[in-house]
């Protein structure tokens, strides 16, 4: 039986919100949490410059600069891959890190290119089904800590491409187990589902964003000629605007909608060969219920789901520290990946044990919270301070 599916119950039982449930509460979750979440106390960040193969770049941003040697060398290290326009400054990135920090793990956050004031050297940003910067991050964590399981977990966007990433690269991933968490499974229908009512909402803040990345390097575009549209991505409504626009241009797509058609993550469950807990919300009002590829995660014996009666998307404001706190699927997530481990070990998969006590000298450490200062000049594997 793969250690993913042995049995194991988490501490962190799910507790609806307070928020009585009405067709409002998914957006009433969703909401709370984008703008009234507080944000935790963290050691500042210390940021890692990527070079990619392509000549693009990527922020690695890791917690606690001063002392980020305290954790074992061998330590797990959880790779975290933030939704669409996230980062490392969001506040649920935030609560994973420090949810991993309590639980043992070395949290790595990735922010893809242009996100979280990060780097962008070329005419490219990122998609929903491009992994080679993932394939790059990967290889550079195992890099630094040649020693530590490797573990990731993703959100929306993010879980997109980390699922896809995995069904990629099957048994050769060097990723022991991982976690998704919000995704879109079906971008086709995720995108039909914006365009209906209290939804634009959430896709015209989400073309804003992806238009302000663009703003900030539109000097890159100039003059590429091709299907670009620099006047569309200038001046996008909503996300399939700018896919249009930039993102299926720049990695080969005909069309957007075959973009979203090829892109989406359920096509690659199939594949996928470590463990992989998939969390959803039922009433997420983005990554909708009816995407959720039940089937091809039923007939995975290396899948297990979870789907939570509330939550909306990103928020899960339950918990002993909801709702304006750290998720519910934080403690989850964490006590899962160490019951993985846990198990991985006992089949002889890990030459180390895993053990909680190994941060417990750092884990309750509590900094200054500090937002991420712009690295766009840093050289490549440089470390940065964040301030």
């Amino acid at each position: 039986m793969p250690p993913c599916l042995r049995p194991w119950t988490s501490r962190s039982t799910f507790v609806g919100s307070h928020i009585k449930q009405t067709g409002a509460c998914r957006h009433i979750e969703t909401i709370l949490a984008s703008r009234l979440r507080r944000s935790p106390a963290l050691d500042p960040y210390a940021r890692r410059i990527l070079r990619l193969p392509d000549g693009g770049s990527v922020a690695l941003d890791f917690e606690d600069f001063e002392h980020v040697q305290d954790l074992p060398q061998d330590a797990p290290v959880v790779i975290l891959l933030p939704g669409l326009t996230g980062g490392s400054h969001d506040s649920y990135v935030k609560y994973m890190v420090r949810a991993c920090r309590r639980k043992g793990l070395r949290a790595i956050v990735f922010n893809s290119r242009g996100t979280s004031d990060g780097p962008v050297t070329t005419p490219q940003f990122y998609s929903a089904s491009f992994t080679g910067d993932m394939r790059a991050v990967v290889k550079e964590v195992q890099s630094l800590f040649p020693d530590s399981a490797l573990l990731a977990a993703g959100w929306s966007l993010g879980a997109n491409i980390l699922v896809r990433y995995l069904g990629e690269e099957g048994p050769k991933t060097p990723i022991s187990a991982a976690i998704s968490m919000c995704n879109p499974f079906n971008l086709v229908m995720c995108d039909d589902n914006f365009h209906v009512g209290f939804n634009r909402i959430y896709d015209r803040n989400l073309a804003a964003s992806l238009c302000n990345i663009y703003k900030r390097h539109e000097h890159l575009f100039e003059g590429i000629g091709g299907d670009y549209q620099l006047d569309l991505a200038a001046n996008c409504k909503t996300i399939r605007d700018f896919d249009d626009a930039i993102t299926r241009v720049s990695f080969g797509w005909p069309s957007v909608d075959a973009y979203y058609a090829g892109s989406s993550s359920s096509l690659s469950v199939p594949n996928v060969a470590i463990p992989l807990l998939c969390i959803q919300a039922e009433d997420d009002p983005i990554a909708v219920k009816g995407a959720i590829p039940y089937e091809a995660l039923a007939d995975n014996p290396n899948c297990a789901l979870v789907v939570t009666p509330g939550g909306g998307h990103l928020g899960w404001a339950a918990g002993p520290e909801g709702p304006l706190s750290a998720p519910w699927a934080d403690n989850a997530s964490t006590e899962w990946l160490n019951s993985v481990l846990l198990e991985l070990y006992r089949h002889g998969k890990l030459p180390v044990k895993p053990s909680e006590s190994s941060y417990a000298r750092v884990g309750g450490r509590q900094g200054a919270d500090r937002s991420v200062e712009r690295a766009t000049d840093a050289e490549p594997g440089q470390l940065l301070q964040v301030k």
